[in-house]
């Protein structure tokens, strides 16, 4: 029996070897809170600035302590999308946000909107690319913060981001990026793209899950959503995740190291799978066929459902996504994909095809062929 073939590396991505191996070698008799002052509590302190090396280092960052770290993505974006708004709340009340963004910075904007905050969305083109000149007549003095995603993490796009700093800066606004899916597979410079807050998450650079970092631009005003100790300038309470933290350093130490050899592989097995997937019929690309991240590939296909594709693809040994793994479990149509301006029918029938080092190009005609024998048996038997 052949091997399972994992593709859903947006949701999860394995944790490294080489970050397992620097973690037990790590963790081996180790012991310390970081905010003590015996050896052990330096020697905590000593890792976790060394991370903070490692991560400013990935993203261009002249500063280490402009990193703080958090407990995923999710946290980093409240810290950046709240924390920020609610800190510069005399300045304004207007917060802008791409109608693309990920749902743990659609929801803070949200919660703002209901807390008396404006909230503008901007709109997307059928590439998801986002609209400048809507940008533009969107932050007004008034804007304490906007944020773009780097990279779209179901469709692929890649941002205009330098572009869409400059504008936030001539109105006046804090440009928040949600670098997730973009760090450690292309290059990301926060001092060359004008960024002001950038989100990372330790699992999508090969680290452990429960980690993040979150990168303030120094002179950037934000305040907590979480009030507890001092931890993390204040920002991000209580005591560190040490070892998770450390590990998350190694990893975006290795990713920096690696990207460019590895961007380039993992390009040409997903030029290779755009290739023979929209080859099927009513198989259609969704996201910019060219400003697309290496290791992603998505797609919808005509009169069939995206959960019906991701459990007929896991029963022939291929895992993938249908959408965000963080909205999969609604019965909702994507907001990304409703977005760019697909139908409600047709933006259920999506499916993500995410990579990572653990594929090669040797097993693209093995996914070609599941997802040509999937949609027929679907379509042979579907309503729609």
């Amino acid at each position: 029996m052949e091997g399972r073939i994992y593709l859903d590396h947006a949701a999860a991505m394995p944790v490294r070897l080489e970050v397992l191996s620097f973690g037990m070698g790590f963790s081996d008799g180790f012991a310390g809170n970081p905010s003590t002052l015996y050896r052990e509590g330096l020697l905590a302190q000593e890792a976790i600035f060394r991370a903070r090396e490692k991560v400013a280092a990935l993203i261009g960052a002249s500063a280490p302590d402009s990193i703080i770290f958090t407990g995923g993505a999710t946290g980093a974006n409240n810290i950046a999308v709240r924390g920020t708004a609610l800190r510069n709340r005399r300045q304004g009340t207007s917060v802008v946000v791409s109608a693309i963004e990920h749902i743990s910075v659609l929801n803070p904007a949200k919660d703002l909107q209901k807390n008396g905050f404006s909230l503008t969305l901007i709109p997307v083109d059928r590439y998801g690319t986002i609209d400048l000149d809507a940008l533009g007549a969107a932050v007004t003095p008034e804007t304490v913060v906007a944020s773009v995603h780097y990279a779209n993490n179901e469709i692929g796009t890649v941002q205009p981001i330098r572009e869409a700093a400059e504008i936030v800066h001539d109105g006046g606004g804090v440009l928040h990026v949600d670098a997730t899916d973009a760090a450690g597979r292309i290059p990301v410079n926060v001092e060359r793209d004008g960024i002001d807050l950038l989100t990372l998450s330790g699992n999508q650079l090969g680290g452990p899950q429960g980690t993040g970092a979150l990168y303030i631009r120094p002179g950037v005003r934000v305040q907590p959503v979480l009030v507890g100790g001092g931890q993390e300038r204040g920002l991000r309470p209580g005591t560190e995740n040490v070892g998770g933290i450390a590990c998350m350093g190694e990893a975006a130490r290795l990713a920096k190291e690696e990207m460019p050899e590895e961007s380039r592989r993992l390009a040409a097995i997903r030029d290779r799978l755009i290739a023979g997937i929209t080859s099927i019929d009513e198989a259609y690309l969704t996201g910019h066929p060219t400003e697309r991240l290496p290791h992603h590939a998505s797609f919808r296909f005509s009169r069939i459902e995206g959960e019906s594709i991701q459990l007929a693809m896991d029963m022939l040994g291929i895992a993938v996504a249908t959408g965000s793994a963080c909205t999969s479990r609604t019965l909702e149509a994507s907001h990304v994909l409703l977005a760019i301006g697909l139908a409600h029918e047709e933006a259920h029938g999506s499916m993500v095809a995410t990579l990572g080092r653990g594929n090669s190009i040797d097993q693209v005609p093995r996914i070609v062929g599941a997802v040509e024998e999937t949609v027929k048996r679907l379509r042979a038997i579907t309503p729609l």
